[in-house]
């Protein structure tokens, strides 16, 4: 286990500098300039080109791109173009919220998908199937940001149960103040995810349900949720556990989205405001540490696949 880490932590180096390469290029090939984030309508142009100099910004794409490498391997993320602070200061200052967010919104798409899934493969073509089908279907057809304007209005405009914006009351310090703030983004980030689980939840039941270890339950007069909750449990958490895995992508997608939307001050909405200004420290950053958690994510996966499963057995 211990080599199988060390060697999935080694192949991290070379996809994260392939990632790098890809992310700067792009960034270079946008239009835009960051130095116009400084400028005034009075400055004179020796003075625009003096910043553009100070930040590096005149030299050629691909120094600035070994000079940034060279600060990375040296632990130096660079510091923002706009307002001069240190990348990974700014990342680890915003990183409890944005895993706040994503775990709890991960935690709570898992705990309702695997028993819908779980009722609607064992009652297929039944109502209770087609109404967990239906929600099924709204979760993959809406659009995340179209959801969260949806409940921000209803929620927090007209009934006033819920804040509407940011992680905390000004001036209020309190657990509540934050559970409250965070209902709403949670929830629409959930339920993104929550519609891909429960199909495969009940694909995977429907199988099951069809296996002779199944109907020798039966035989022996099992309970039908008895048959279900603990001997199809433990099978269909197989796929579920992939699914953490491979939507380790999606779900920090879905994290910029909700969390621009909502104005949670997270790594995601920090991205975001880097996209806007051109500060490409800042994006750099962010993607690199954006890369290593979804590689970390899906080897966590893997390991914890073969907690569930003994009989698979993890090669590299």
């Amino acid at each position: 286990m211990r080599q199988l880490i060390v060697r999935r932590l080694a192949q991290t180096i070379p996809m994260l500098f392939f990632v790098s390469v890809v992310c700067f290029a792009m960034i270079k090939l946008a239009p835009g300039d960051p130095v116009l984030s400084f400028v005034t309508p009075n400055m004179h142009a020796d003075d625009i080109e003096r910043i553009r100099h100070n930040l590096g910004l005149d030299k050629p794409a691909y120094i600035q791109y070994f000079i940034w490498l060279g600060e990375l391997v040296q632990g130096n993320f660079g510091y923002s173009l706009v307002n001069h602070q240190p990348v990974l200061d700014q990342i680890l200052e915003r990183l409890p919220a944005t895993a706040g967010l994503m775990g709890s919104a991960i935690a709570l798409a898992v705990l309702l998908a695997v028993p819908l899934g779980l009722i609607a493969g064992a009652n297929r073509n039944r109502w209770v199937d087609k109404l967990v089908n239906l929600i099924a279907y709204i979760g993959i057809s809406v659009p995340l940001f179209w959801l969260a304007i949806l409940l921000m209005y209803l929620f927090a405009i007209k009934l006033h149960l819920l804040p509407s914006m940011g992680m905390r009351t000004i001036g209020v310090e309190s657990a509540v103040d934050v559970l409250k703030h965070g209902i709403l983004p949670c929830t629409v980030l959930a339920f993104g995810f929550l519609a891909t689980y429960v199909r495969y939840i009940r694909s995977s039941t429907i199988g099951q349900l069809k296996e002779e270890y199944v109907q020798i339950q039966y035989a022996f007069g099992s309970k039908k949720s008895t048959i279900l909750f603990r001997h199809v449990l433990k099978h269909v958490l197989l796929p579920v556990i992939t699914l953490l895995g491979m939507s380790m992508g999606d779900l920090v997608a879905g994290a910029i989205v909700t969390e621009t939307v909502f104005s949670w001050p997270g790594i995601g909405s920090l991205g975001m405001t880097a996209v806007r200004g051109m500060d490409y420290p800042v994006i750099m950053g962010i993607t690199l540490f954006s890369s290593l958690m979804l590689i970390i994510g899906n080897m966590a996966a893997d390991i914890l696949y073969s907690f569930v499963d003994p009989r698979i057995k993890l090669k590299g």
